[in-house]
């Protein structure tokens, strides 16, 4: 038993809680059930389309976008087999307008899987949690719909492990909606990302987190160096949205590295990182690289928490190149150039994730931190969380200088005095469930 200090507004505050276990033993199986075998086989078969270029041939049952998507909901409705009525497979489609890279109107389609928590799928869920990669590839023009672009790892690794979790995760139950997503358009434009975002934001949908992989089956750099022991989370503070008073509110607490996907990219890495211990996650802060762009940025741009998974070392030689051998060099994104190894643990990190938050409770509300006087303490105060299942709460707390969270105090109450200042630390607060499972941290507002 440890004894924790409470103080709550009557004034009574001393109490003994039990902490819950730090790891979910389902997320440890959900984890090791991810095949560097399995997402091998999905990257070879999908750069086998040849080309899967978002304008390309539809028709075709072995090249073209068309095969390519109608082999991945084939693949999903496999999966959707194991999961007992719980996974609905099925097209996404949007017509999107001319534009630089879309000479002319065309259809953009997502192939989407649902995981929900029952057999019936609701029209509006209570939590949603999506991971997507893009299946859609391009050679060096943008607009070169016919020429090879085997697309292996550019983004045939970040689609490998969205099948590859759907795969695993289809035969468990879980409490929150799972979208496995492979969208379309990326490299036009993020426009199946774009048109999924607005349709959730439309409909009012609770997305509560966003994992977007892209770029992520290589361990080589064009350099010559080799880094295979972390991946790249990529979020940003603010997004478009965090304006005004709003935003104004945000610096003044100083919450400027502390938005949705930021608390996001927070959650990845302590996840990932318990439960595979050899393998890091570095964040970065920052929407993402130089010069590029991904499908988290629609969802993050519409207030959503998004984050970018990407691997450490990139080699330009083998993204966005038409296939050849040019003074003695191959060009082009091809299977032979990866580390499915490396591209297995990235979608680890990703599973204990997902899992852990689709296992685990919603983010505590109405989170508050105390300002009604001075003081040398800090008093926070919080909603009880619904489920029924709720094993209490875990504060966090840091210096505000610094990027992770320090520390952590459990409690079962719904208040809490910690014996720090409230003027030299940022505080937030998740709740945790008995079989260990956390939610995303929910910063406090000022009270009175």
């Amino acid at each position: 038993m440890k004894k924790l200090l409470l103080c709550i507004a009557c004034g009574t505050f001393v109490a003994f809680s039990q902490k819950p276990p730090q790891k979910n033993s389902l997320v440890e199986k959900v984890v090791s059930e991810i095949s560097a075998k399995n997402i091998r086989a999905i990257v070879e078969k999908i750069a086998a389309f040849d080309t899967r270029h978002t304008l390309s041939d539809t028709l075709s049952d072995t090249r073209g976008i068309g095969a390519a998507r109608r082999w991945i909901k084939s693949e999903f409705e496999k999966y959707a087999d194991m999961s007992e009525g719980r996974m609905l497979v099925e097209f996404f489609e949007t017509i999107v307008p001319p534009s630089n890279r879309v000479p002319s109107p065309a259809k953009i389609v997502n192939v989407v899987a649902t995981l929900s928590p029952e057999p019936t799928h609701h029209p509006m869920p209570d939590r949603v949690l999506v991971v997507s990669g893009h299946y859609d590839s391009r050679a060096s023009n943008p607009l070169d719909s016919v020429s090879a672009a085997p697309g292996a790892n550019d983004d045939g690794s970040g689609t490998a492990v969205v099948l590859e979790l759907a795969r695993v995760m289809s035969k468990y139950r879980f409490d929150a909606t799972v979208v496995f997503m492979a969208v379309a358009g990326e490299e036009q434009g993020l426009l199946g990302s774009a048109a999924w975002a607005e349709m959730a934001k439309q409909k009012g949908w609770n997305v509560e987190a966003v994992l977007n992989n892209d770029i992520v089956g290589n361990s080589k750099g064009g350099d010559g160096t080799r880094e295979n022991k972390y991946v790249r989370v990529f979020s940003e503070a603010f997004s478009p949205l965090d304006t005004g008073s709003v935003f104004r509110q945000r610096i003044s607490l100083g919450h400027e590295n502390d938005g949705g996907s930021r608390t996001l990219a927070r959650y990845v890495k302590e996840t990932g990182e318990l439960y595979q211990k050899s393998f890091g996650v570095r964040m970065v802060y920052r929407l993402d690289r130089f010069l590029r762009g991904g499908d988290h940025r629609p969802f993050h741009e519409r207030g959503f928490r998004a984050v970018r998974f990407s691997e450490v070392k990139e080699n330009y030689d083998h993204q966005h190149q038409d296939v050849r051998i040019e003074g003695g060099k191959e060009y082009g994104d091809l299977p032979k150039f990866m580390d499915f190894e490396y591209c297995a643990k990235v979608a680890k990190v990703n599973g204990a994730a997902l899992a852990s938050l689709a296992w685990g409770p919603a983010p505590p509300s109405k989170v508050g931190l105390v300002t009604r006087q001075l003081g040398y303490e800090t008093t926070l105060c919080w909603n009880k969380n619904k489920e029924p299942d709720i094993e209490g709460y875990v504060v966090r707390y840091r210096k505000t200088s610094d990027p992770t969270w320090q520390s952590a105090v459990f409690t079962k109450d719904t208040t809490l005095t910690l014996r720090v200042s409230k003027d030299e630390h940022l505080f937030g607060v998740q709740a945790v469930d008995m079989e260990g499972n956390r939610s995303l941290v929910t910063l406090p507002t000022p009270v009175r």
